[in-house]
């Protein structure tokens, strides 16, 4: 049996609740761990509501940095989005985090680590499988999976204890945020047919009245300037985050298929990681072959659904990754972004030296430079064995 764990912490409700189950009814002492991946908030708050819960340690890891560069930005340059929508904001948060509990484990002397998620969340497959990759002889513990309490129940629990909490009867929301995004659940937000009302959202409150433009510089698929200003990847995202996001564009209102056999209402908001996801792809359009344009599209669904079902560190998605960092040498260039109210971002033009548009193919103009007399011949090879088929289906009607 583990005597001391590290438990992945929020600050939220069920990990508070978690802090002191562990201890009261497992006796184990409890490291709480809070991974800064740019959720925002007074994370020496976070530390105090810990230890007031009962954890022994309360560690504040800053995951920041390295959470964009490693873990966001392979999402990015694959174009990941989890059934064509979502932009994987908790799934990609929960390596980098397995990866600083395990270490804290290490440091410690844990032999196991914890999560605060329900036996109906993909959450739980992402943290103990992660885990099991990297560290597969700590055990792994889930107190709100195994106590049987409802949301309710939890919050009364918490009240009896004493333990400082943001939630409340009366807004039960249950929010998970990096700056890749904002996810949010519970409530009336699980009737699929009731419209989330706006006290939902943070990131897309509509304030902008006027058009606003912004250019965004990429290198080898990734973002490295905003309005040529380069910036680092953590900065840049909440920058243009911050920016579309005050036109109220970057919401998600979906039913998706979680990897547990649920569908499940989900409200996200993601304005930056949408509109870079858009950026990035509309310079793909620019910058790629043909045909490895078309496989790369083919593998992205599955690239997002190794994210989303846990598989981050497994064989294929680093094979994955080698071919994803290949197609990226020459997705460098430009691209313009305009923004609009009421809730519109497009693509408003884009541009890139290593660019594979060519004017003088492309124009319709007499002064083109395509030879449209090898077009005839072209085309007849390229339906010659449609038309083989064709003849001999007549015959056969005959």
């Amino acid at each position: 049996m583990a005597k001391r764990v590290v438990l992945a912490y929020s600050g939220g409700l069920d990990t508070s609740v978690a802090v002191r189950w562990l201890g009261d009814e497992l006796g184990l002492e409890v490291i709480a761990l809070a991974a800064d991946v740019g959720q925002g908030g007074d994370f020496e708050r976070v530390r105090e509501r810990a230890l007031a819960a009962g954890a022994v340690e309360a560690l504040v890891v800053d995951c920041r940095e390295e959470y964009a560069r490693d873990f966001v930005a392979p999402a990015l340059k694959a174009n990941a989005k989890y059934e064509g929508k979502y932009p994987l904001v908790s799934a990609l948060s929960r390596p980098v985090i397995v990866k600083h509990m395990v270490a804290a484990a290490r440091e410690h002397g844990a032999d196991a680590v914890a999560h605060g998620c329900t036996g109906k969340g993909n959450d739980q497959v992402r943290f103990e499988v992660s885990t099991r990759a990297l560290a597969p002889d700590l055990e792994t513990l889930a107190p709100v999976r195994g106590w049987g309490l409802t949301r309710q129940q939890s919050i009364e629990y918490a009240e009896r204890a004493g333990i400082p909490l943001t939630v409340t009867k009366e807004s039960p929301y249950s929010v998970d945020q990096n700056l890749w995004g904002r996810t949010v659940e519970c409530g009336i937000l699980e009737d699929p047919w009731q419209a989330p009302p706006e006290d939902v959202y943070e990131l897309t409150t509509p304030t902008a009245t006027e058009p606003v433009e912004l250019t965004i510089a990429f290198e080898r698929g990734l973002p490295v300037a905003l309005d040529g200003s380069e910036l680092p990847l953590h900065d840049l995202i909440g920058e243009v985050t911050r920016a579309v996001g005050s036109y109220g564009w970057g919401r998600i209102d979906m039913v998706e298929n979680r990897r547990v056999g649920i569908k499940s209402r989900e409200i996200y908001e993601c304005p930056g990681s949408l509109a870079l996801l858009m950026a990035h792809a509309d310079l793909e359009d620019l910058t790629l072959e043909r045909e490895l344009a078309h496989e790369k599209a083919r593998l992205e669904p599955r690239y997002a659904d190794l994210i989303y079902d846990g598989l981050w560190f497994s064989p294929l998605k680093e094979a994955l990754d080698a071919f994803v960092e290949e197609s990226q040498r020459y997705v460098s260039g430009e691209v313009r972004l305009r923004c609009e109210p009421p809730g519109r971002c497009i693509v408003a033009g884009r541009r890139s030296d290593a660019g594979l548009y060519d004017y003088g193919l492309a124009t319709y103009e007499a002064a083109d430079r395509f030879r449209h007399q090898d077009a005839e011949g072209f085309v007849r090879l390229w339906g010659l064995g449609v038309e083989t088929w064709a003849a001999r289906q007549a015959r056969r009607r005959q």
